[in-house]
């Protein structure tokens, strides 16, 4: 594997601060780490101790080897004592005045005030400018409000880390502002605005620019996107943010049994509800959903609707306590978080659901996209009596692979892109008849992993785009000919018919970035194929 990018999120405009902070490493950030630490370096002390016990077949003779070799050891002591006696490394660490007379190590004289010279700035030989290095850094750090941050979830080399974009639309410029290195390979990313874990109550209830991952480990991480440079999660939900419970979890780690407090597999999907700003859920291989509160940072609750996988969550955006999820199990369920007992309604699908979405323009319908390439589009009214006898409004053979990923334009209605491990991506214009293709996109990204639109009303054309070559590309949609023919009611102060070339703006990969599927050919033929889809652009598929 050389680089891929598993998921990708915008953050709205205005939530980022102007000038991050960098990471302060103080005594109490160090009893906080430590805390959550403990509990990783007490499993892996037990795993050392567990080895040790099954090799002890073996012990009796590495002990004789380990035995001569501490004999040797002495003798070479022996041997090399009268030789460093005229060091004395004894007090190689005392003051000068401590020090034997004639044994002054002047050659290390400087080391305390190069040691601490942040602290004291005493050390006369070395000379910085007052607040040089500080202003700099400051303004290459500088995020404006016209900026959107773009956070994906990357993959490289074996390892695993958040790549958080600085997108400036009016200069078509997108760059790696900061990262944050993971655990784990990241499966999915919720932005958050509200603060979690070591901040203030105080600072919980006003707005925040902090991220939630969910990776193949059951714990979640949350991190601050506001500070570059750290080295550990605000909080973790689960197992290892929890060190008062350490003798609880000695009993239970070998356990994957699924529970009411944490997750034990890979966490799938996660939503924040926007209302109840201090819920978040998250679905898990472990066949669970679970309610989080953010500012306790403990499971509220646990749901059990699956059969297998929970794989895509999404809370509606009218009836705030009811929570959409797609699963392997192939049904999708609407239940209301309030009422954990009651019968929720439930849908069936033909193969693994992919994702989830509530309608945004109208909170009564729902789409579901499918492993078999097919979005359903279902009306919530219409609950059947068992999942075999759904009805959709509408189904779409999108396409002919897994539909990986799906949006639908919050601020432009009837605007929907899909994405595929076919390696396209598609435009399609909802009319009262069902979807219509606008166009059709091999963007050279690879398998499509995400394609999510921008949630801002300046910026709402853009869709970014993210694959199996580990690049981000940000298409601005406005600038392609069929989308403005399609959506020319729509467009305010834009030509209707103007054949503009499409606008990409993207960030290049490695040269080692490939796929080992990916060749040559078949990129030559989709980029063929794209003309044609252009000038058949208003056919449905």
């Amino acid at each position: 594997m050389s680089s891929m990018i598993t998921t990708a999120s915008w953050v709205p405009r205005g939530f980022a601060a102007p000038f991050p902070k960098k990471y302060n490493f103080d005594e109490a950030e160090f009893e906080r780490i430590a805390e959550l630490a403990k509990l990783q370096l007490d499993d892996a002390n037990e795993d050392y101790e567990e080895a040790q016990e099954e090799q002890e077949g073996g012990a009796s003779a590495k002990k004789a080897v380990k035995e001569d070799a501490m004999d040797e050891d002495e003798e070479t002591v022996d041997v090399n004592a009268d030789d460093l006696k005229e060091y004395d490394l004894e007090h190689y660490d005392d003051d000068e005045e401590d020090q034997p007379e004639g044994q002054k190590m002047d050659m290390f004289g400087n080391v305390k005030s190069l040691a601490y010279y942040e602290s004291n700035k005493e050390d006369p030989y070395i000379t910085i400018p007052d607040g040089q290095d500080e202003d700099e850094d400051r303004e290459d750090l500088q995020i404006l409000a016209t900026d959107n941050l773009l956070l994906a979830a990357k993959v490289e080399d074996e390892l695993a880390h958040l790549e958080v974009y600085v997108y400036e639309d009016e200069a078509d410029n997108l760059y790696v502002h900061h990262d944050i290195m993971l655990p784990a390979i990241p499966l999915c990313v919720e932005w958050l605005d509200v603060a979690v874990g070591k901040e203030s109550v105080e600072q919980q209830t006003s707005a925040a620019n902090f991220v939630a991952i969910g990776t193949m480990d059951p714990d979640i991480e949350i991190w601050d996107l506001d500070t570059v440079d750290c080295m550990y999660p605000n909080a973790i939900l689960g197992q290892g943010g929890n060190p008062e419970d350490e003798k609880k979890k000695k009993k239970k780690k070998k356990s994957k049994k699924a529970n009411d407090e944490y997750h034990v597999d890979a966490v799938l999907s996660l939503a924040a509800n926007r209302k109840h700003r201090n819920l978040l859920a998250s679905a898990s291989a472990d066949k669970t959903v679970k309610l989080w509160d953010l500012n306790t940072t403990k499971c509220a609750k646990s749901y059990s609707y699956h059969t297998d996988k929970v794989c895509s969550l999404a809370w509606h955006a009218v009836e705030s306590t009811v929570l959409l999820s797609g699963s392997y199990d192939r049904t999708i369920v609407a239940a209301d978080m309030r009422a954990p007992d009651a019968k929720a309604p439930r849908w069936g699908v033909e193969s693994d659901v992919e994702n989830v979405r509530w309608d945004p323009h109208d909170p009564n319908f729902f789409f579901v996209s499918t492993e078999n390439g097919i979005i359903h589009y279902h009306d919530i009214r219409n609950a059947p009596s068992s999942p075999q006898d759904s009805k959709p409004v509408w189904t779409l053979q999108a396409h002919d692979e897994s539909l990986s990923s799906f949006d639908i334009n919050s601020r432009i209605p009837g605007f929907m892109a899909t994405g595929s491990t076919d390696k396209t991506v598609k435009l399609w214009n909802i009319t009262p008849t069902g979807p219509q293709m606008v166009v059709s996109r091999n963007l050279d990204v690879g398998r499509v992993f995400s394609a999510t639109f921008a949630p801002d009303d300046g910026v709402a054309w853009r869709l970014a785009v993210a694959g199996s070559k580990g690049t981000m590309h940000i298409w601005d949609t406005s600038t392609n000919a069929s989308v403005r023919l399609a959506f020319a009611n729509k467009m305010a102060n834009k030509p209707q018919g103007e054949l503009v070339e499409d606008r990409l703006v993207g960030v290049a990969a490695d040269d080692s970035s490939s796929d080992s599927d990916e060749g040559s050919e078949d990129d030559e033929d989709e980029e063929e194929d794209d003309e044609d889809n252009d000038a058949d652009s208003m056919d449905e598929d």
